[in-house]
């Protein structure tokens, strides 16, 4: 995949809400995300998406894309994401796996908030 499509394949994720996840995530990922449990199976993730609005934009920067081997790709970047007067921002990683020709799903991906206090999961 290429670098542009990668970064739309994410963004689409940012903003595309249930219909997205259900479509893109595995049912293998895990994630970890600044918000309780903290530790999200692929069906946690996507419940929690069902109940949080939408983002309405969604910026990256500082991208990073690593191929460590033939179907297998990790990035990293920034994400600032709004809706309404709400900015999220954050470092974040995930790791997208080819299941054929044109088709990715998500097998991980990790989000660490900036200028935000996480409480302890106790």
């Amino acid at each position: 995949m290429e670098d542009e499509r990668i970064w739309s394949f994410e963004r689409d994720l940012w903003l595309g809400g249930e219909k997205v996840y259900d479509e893109r995530v595995s049912d293998d990922c895990l994630m970890a995300l600044p918000t309780a449990p903290y530790v999200f199976d692929s069906a946690a993730a996507t419940d929690a998406v069902k109940h949080t609005p939408h983002w309405d934009e969604v910026a990256f920067s500082d991208q990073q894309v690593s191929r460590p081997q033939e179907g297998l790709i990790v990035i990293a970047y920034r994400a600032e994401a709004t809706r309404g007067d709400e900015t999220y921002k954050a470092v974040c990683t995930s790791t997208l796996r080819r299941l054929s020709h044109e088709e990715w799903d998500v097998v991980q991906h990790q989000q660490t908030p900036l200028g935000t206090m996480v409480a302890e999961p106790e």
